[in-house]
């Protein structure tokens, strides 16, 4: 009996030495658990030095970490002007971090939450100059993408927004530039047309190819793609046999254009870089 009692405080003896090496282990990974949680270094600073910091780090480039700085302030400063500032210059920074998708969603959010703030012209510049900017890429006619698959979204999105601007903010410092730059996606806009309509003569859709350069003649006034749009047509019917509607173009093009080289030289080789504005 002595004997089997023994045994057994020995078991219990060991089980317990087993089980508090256990909770020793588990408290360890508890403390490593919880030494490896992030610390927030902004923890205690004032809303004026988190904006200096994500200013700080933003000048020097390092949006990625301005970004969350600027998200802090948000919540920090909530229901200041420093909060509507920082709801900007992180739109910026996304803008300057190439993610457009979320610059425009933070600009969004902010015109729908200060709807009179006084720097919603520049609310409206900067969301026209994203779409702007990421329509230039589209337009860089280097890319041997098809023109027929290039989406114009961008460029009218970015379009409404100037002309937003333009039309309830006329004296603003941003106008002038969103003027000019309305131009250019004008141009744009019916150059692109011009481009697909080239890209179906070119492989012989000549109906395609009529439709497609209509659309710049209606949708599009006193732009310089215009000239090939004619041209474009007068060809295409020329090479489905339509005498007729042929002539009549090009009497359109010669009262219009009259020193147009289209019909002297046919197309161009080559178009000059009308695109490469800033």
């Amino acid at each position: 009996m002595a004997v089997a009692l023994s045994m057994v405080n020995s078991s219990l003896a060991r089980s317990a030495k087993t089980l508090s090496k256990a909770a020793a282990a588990i408290m360890v990974l508890a403390l490593a658990a919880c030494s490896s949680q992030p610390v927030d270094k902004t923890e205690g600073w004032s809303p004026n030095k988190i904006y200096a910091e994500a200013k700080e780090e933003a000048k020097s480039g390092a949006y990625d970490k301005a970004i969350p700085l600027y998200e802090k302030l948000e919540g920090r400063a909530a229901g200041t002007p420093l909060a509507q500032q920082a709801q900007l210059e992180k739109a910026y920074a996304h803008f300057k971090s190439r993610e457009p998708a979320q610059a425009v969603a933070t600009l969004d959010r902010f015109m729908k939450l200060h709807p009179a703030s006084p720097a919603m012209d520049y609310a409206l510049y900067l969301k026209g100059l994203v779409n702007f900017n990421d329509e230039l890429g589209l337009f860089g006619f280097i890319s041997k993408q098809d023109l027929s698959e290039r989406d114009q979204k961008a460029a009218k999105e970015s379009f409404e927004s100037f002309k937003e601007l333009a039309t309830r903010f006329p004296e603003s410092r941003y106008t002038p530039d969103a003027t000019a730059r309305m131009t250019y996606i004008v141009n744009s806009l019916a150059q692109y047309e011009v481009h697909v309509a080239r890209y179906y003569y070119n492989r012989g859709a000549y109906v395609a190819a009529v439709n497609r350069a209509q659309t710049a003649l209606t949708d599009y006034q006193n732009v310089p793609a215009l000239e090939e749009a004619l041209f474009i047509m007068f060809k295409s019917y020329e090479s489905l046999g339509m005498k007729q509607l042929a002539d009549d173009t090009r009497r359109v093009m010669e009262k219009t254009y009259p020193q147009s080289e289209y019909l002297s030289k046919g197309f161009k080789s080559s178009t000059d870089p009308w695109w490469k504005i800033w």
